[in-house]
């Protein structure tokens, strides 16, 4: 089972020793980056660990666009040695839970961004009802999905 857990003073620096695959490490922002993007829009995004076990596996950021108005998630990542169990999967779907709370205010869309070169994590959004929506920046694709 994962569950999602706060970054907070405690568990930060599990998140800066995630590691990816040197070849996905042009897919997704460090941690290190991450947790300075929530320091600036700390009134609007949550950081989480991914547990696993009572073991920090991965990463995600959820924050909320109050000009679209949109919930995003950003920098979601496994930890190498972790990958190909299906945390990504569940992690998504705590993700979603999480989202469907409204913790920032009220929205039916749900965006995220994916390299172009990572048809694995593409496969993941897409098999959990993102669709791409043509919108592209330099290497990323846009996927939405709309929730109630």
């Amino acid at each position: 089972m994962v569950e999602l857990r706060p970054i907070t003073e405690d568990n930060f620096i599990d998140a800066f020793n995630l590691k990816l695959a040197p070849e996905q490490e042009s897919f997704v922002s460090h941690p290190i980056r991450s947790l300075a993007q929530a320091y600036v829009y700390r009134d609007q995004c949550q950081p989480f660990g991914i547990y696993a076990a009572e073991k920090m596996i991965g990463y995600v950021m959820v924050i909320y666009d109050y000009d679209v108005p949109e919930y995003d998630i950003w920098h979601m990542m496994i930890d190498q040695a972790e990958q190909g169990h299906g945390y990504g999967s569940e992690a998504l779907d705590r993700v979603m839970e999480y989202i469907m709370t409204k913790p920032f205010g009220n929205s039916s869309r749900v965006a995220l961004t994916c390299n172009k070169d990572n048809p694995i994590a593409r496969k993941l959004y897409e098999n959990k009802g993102f669709s791409a929506t043509g919108n592209e920046d330099e290497d990323e694709i846009e996927l939405v999905m709309t929730v109630k």
